[in-house]
């Protein structure tokens, strides 16, 4: 972390309290002399910041601007009723730090109802504070109206516990103090309960964890109010902010409070740059931001390390401290405030613990000590009791005060390795414990790579959380296939778990997956090395260490053959299955892909991707049962598929001559790329078109059928081939706010096309339209558009998302040759802008090429589309036919 430390100045003239009042009084006309004091106080303290300054030393100092401007104000106004009314800040003004653009909130307070002279009085300050430029939120109210309202409104309770008296009589203020105190509203149980509520609500927002891409530094979980409500709790039942007074009444450690202070320290700082940034109240760490911030708070890139990455980590890291601490000091104030007086309840577990009131806790605060191996030990206890509600907050100091004990001794210690297997092999609550030993630091201690990656980010829209967060999810996935009441939610994969031996080796290969990143380098072989290690280490026999090790370096291969290869190509699924070998190899593999891919980005998961994995799972299951040396051929495939598409059409009425007359329409490899389903869908189509006028016919149904909403959608073409059938058919989705995942061409000997689509909702808002009404809504669109395909739909203006404008790919386009399917292969990596694949395909009709199948992969803001193209011939491009290509690409994407 960059040094935020610093020497400030002793104030010169402007901070001068006592010059400045004597400018006021001597002052004609006050208002340009307090406006231009603002101002210059402003930007004065902006510039100590920008050039090294803490916040920590410039808080206090805005705070004081802005008093000398309210109390100047203040006694120009109320001379004549001075005796009337208090000058009070409240709220995170009250406590006099102020961030430049952070809310002002005053109570003017009342001694009696306001006459017309106060009431004049107030209205001019109040003017005056708008003329000046402060826009201050402002209450006028008497100590008993205070009391009422605080009485029924925690927040203003809160606001007021904070108060601050600027201006005025102070007989009044300790009115107010004494009106507000425990003894006459919101005693220290009930305060402590309601806050605690708000916070769980609050946290439930930012869906529960620190981790979010673009935290919220002040309310997001473990952010500034969570300080803050250890200060409240604290202020309602000791009567004061201070963490001496925490230290003092043993719920701090000397180290904890330093601990919390340089966490506020380097929060207040964020903060302090995010208003001088951009010029207003921001309390969101967002992308637009990060990069800035990083440079202006003197972070540097290191290796592959990116200077906002840096910056990231000491964010998350900092957030998960302040969140362990808020954890912990709530659970002591629940035994001070609420359970005091309840009758405990011990009992013994073992020599080194014992449950105390459903807690795990020591029997003795030397037991980490005598017994290292306890650090481990508590969590298979936990796992072994599901009675209990949690660690105890004095056994959760005693283990981070004790973390330095996980050396290289303890890690070659062979009970701590067999502890360690153990938490592993338990049948219940292994996320929940991993997560746990995460959060008290003795998973990165007990393995120090994964130490490394605690709060490691990775500056990009495609990971939506933190390499630890993002394998703690991974490992949850895991388990979630393993209990049958998540059965429901991906059956397949219930299934297959049920297929597997040893699931240790299944939640290892999760934990070591992504150990490597940051490091450089290939992470899959890195972190295949530490996984063949740690294995080897921990008693594994050497053909599970390899097998562990093997699936850390092959977790990317399904899901990239998946998303970038044809796996209705049986020559595809046979190289697949050849390079994974075996049944045991392929279950293990597809259940840590679905979970790698479902805990990267919940956003990218969607039914299509599910379906991909299930269909490549499967024809390579099929393919290894009938042995690699026995290869399905295309045309065997062809024919099967056939057959079995002829005997369910001949159910719903359809005879042979017809069947045979349509078969002989289509391409072979029409059969090789649809299921029996999707062609009895297709039938349906071709069946009812008209040929002789032209007339195209759509169909549109939902990909998942037994679901009510439909996150992606399949779209079927049959039209008269016509060179912009493909350009009209994506213009016109892009203005449906429709988004393309796959596209399947094909043309029959008589002149039609056949185009089948996969599609999703580009926008949130279209997911909320009724989804029949959205399926004719596409499907008319279409038909319409289609009926005149010259008329090419205008690129119409869409939304770009703001985070797509930070994260901006340069443009690569590859050509390679598919001389088994007679084609080209053309890779496009670039930004996910709107409308993209409407502007490929007009690329692709200016250069006459034509479109055989694409796959489009989208990793958050970047896609990676692998487009199998040909000539006018039907052949593979020529090398000056894939420079023009290339060009007019480029030309139409910088349009």
């Amino acid at each position: 972390m960059p040094n935020l430390t610093g020497n400030c100045s002793q104030p010169d003239a402007l901070f001068d309290p006592g010059a400045f009042a004597d400018w006021v009084d001597t002052s004609e006309n006050p208002l340009p002399l307090l406006r231009s004091f603002l101002k210059d106080g402003i930007e004065t303290l902006k510039q100590r910041f920008l050039v090294g300054i803490p916040a920590t030393e410039l808080l206090p100092l805005h705070a004081w601007l802005v008093d000398q401007i309210l109390i100047q104000a203040c006694r120009l106004h109320t001379k004549k009723c001075a005796e009337q009314v208090a000058l009070i800040a409240v709220g995170g003004y009250g406590r006099g730090t102020l961030h430049p653009y952070s809310d002002i909130d005053i109570l003017l307070l009342l001694a009696d109802e306001t006459d017309s002279v106060l009431q004049e009085a107030i209205g001019h300050f109040i003017s005056l504070l708008w003329d000046i430029g402060l826009e201050v939120g402002h209450s006028v109210r008497t100590v008993e109206e205070c009391q009422e309202a605080a009485r029924k409104d925690l927040v203003f309770i809160t606001s007021l516990m904070e108060a601050r008296l600027l201006f005025g009589p102070e007989h009044l203020f300790k009115r107010l103090q004494v009106a507000i105190a425990p003894e006459q509203m919101w005693g220290s149980r009930q305060f402590f309960l309601a806050k605690r509520a708000e916070q769980a609500t609050r946290h439930h927002r930012y869906h529960d964890t620190a981790y979010n891409l673009e935290p919220n530094i002040k309310e997001g979980p473990g952010g500034l109010r969570d300080i803050q409500m250890i200060q409240w709790v604290s202020k309602r039942y000791f009567n004061t902010w201070s963490f001496d007074s925490l230290l003092q009444h043993g719920f701090l450690t000397p180290l904890e409070r330093k601990e919390l202070l340089e966490s506020q320290d380097f929060f207040w700082q964020l903060r302090y740059g995010l208003h001088t940034l951009t010029g207003r109240k921001e309390d969101r760490l967002l992308f637009d931001y990060q990069i800035a911030l990083a440079k202006q708070l003197g972070y540097r890139a290191q290796g592959p390390h990116l200077a906002v990455e840096q910056l990231m980590k000491d964010y998350y890291r900092t957030a998960g401290n302040i969140g362990r601490l808020n954890e912990m000091l709530l659970q002591l104030f629940e035994e001070e405030i609420l359970l005091v007086n309840e009758k405990v309840d011990i009992r013994p577990i073992n020599k080194r613990f014992q449950i105390r009131n459903k807690f795990l806790e020591v029997t003795d605060p030397q037991v980490f000590k005598h017994t290292p191996s306890a650090l481990l030990e508590v969590f298979l206890l936990l796992q072994r009791h599901p009675e209990l509600k949690g660690v105890r907050a004095s056994t959760v100091r005693l283990i981070r005060e004790h973390c330095y004990l996980i050396d290289d001794n303890f890690r070659a210690d062979s009970s701590n390795r067999n502890l360690f297997m153990e938490i592993i092999r338990q049948p219940r609550g292994i996320t929940h414990e991993l997560r746990r030993m995460n959060k008290y630091g003795v998973l990165g201690a007990y393995l120090p790579a994964f130490g490394k990656i605690v709060g490691q980010m990775q500056y990009d829209m495609f990971h939506a959380y933190t390499v630890d967060e993002h394998t703690l999810f991974l490992i949850r996935n895991l388990r979630r296939f393993a209990l049958p009441q998540y059965a429901h939610e991906f059956p397949l994969c219930s299934e297959v778990f049920q297929r597997i031996s040893k699931p240790k080796l299944l939640y290892l290969a999760g934990l070591f997956h992504d150990i490597a990143k940051g490091r450089g380098g290939d992470h899959s072989e890195l972190g295949a090395k530490d996984a063949l290690e740690f294995c080897l280490h921990h008693g594994l026999s050497h053909y599970d260490s390899r097998f562990v090790a093997w699936l850390v370096s092959h977790h990317l291969l399904m899901s990239m053959t998946a998303q970038r290869q044809d796996i209705n190509d049986p020559e595809v699924v046979r190289e697949f299955a050849i390079k994974v070998s075996d049944e045991m190899h392929l279950n293990y593999l597809y259940l840590l892909t679905v979970a790698d891919i479902r805990a990267t980005n919940p956003n990218l998961w969607n039914s299509w991707k599910d379906a991909l994995l299930s269909k490549l799972y499967t024809a390579t299951h099929q393919a290894l049962r009938r042995g690699l040396e026995h290869p399905i051929d295309k045309a065997e495939r062809i024919r099967d598929v056939q057959d079995e598409a002829r005997q369910a059409l001949l159910k719903n009425g359809w005879t042979e001559q017809k069947l045979d007359a349509l078969w002989k329409q289509i391409d072979a490899d029409y059969f090789l790329r649809h299921t029996p389903n999707e062609i009895c869908w297709h039938i349906e189509a071709l069946d009812q078109a008209e040929p002789s006028n032209g007339a195209p016919r759509v169909l549109v149904r939902p990909h998942n059928r037994e679901a009510d909403t439909a996150d992606t959608m399949e779209v079927f073409i049959y039209a008269r081939a016509h060179a912009l059938t493909f350009t009209v058919t994506t213009g016109t989705m892009a203005q449906l706010d429709l988004d393309v995942l796959d596209a399947r061409i094909i043309t029959t000997c008589h002149g039609f096309v056949l185009e089948s689509f996969i599609v999703r909702e580009a926008t949130a808002a279209s997911t909320k339209i009724d989804l029949e009404f959205r399926l004719r809504e596409i499907q008319e669109t279409l038909t319409r558009r289609l009926t005149e395909p010259d008329q090419v739909p205008s690129h119409r203006s869409r939304f770009i998302p703001r985070r797509l404008k930070v994260f901006k790919f340069p443009t690569r386009i590859t050509f390679t040759e598919d001389c088994r399917n007679c084609c080209t292969v053309m890779e496009l990596t670039t930004n996910n802008w709107p409308g993209l694949l409407s502007r490929i395909s007009q690329a692709l009709a200016n250069c006459q090429v034509q479109l055989v199948n694409a796959k489009i992969t989208t990793l958050g803001t970047q896609v990676v589309d692998v487009f199998f193209i040909c000539n006018q011939e039907d052949q593979p491009l020529t090398p000056q036919q894939q420079q023009q290509l290339e060009n007019t690409i480029h030309t139409y994407l910088e349009r």
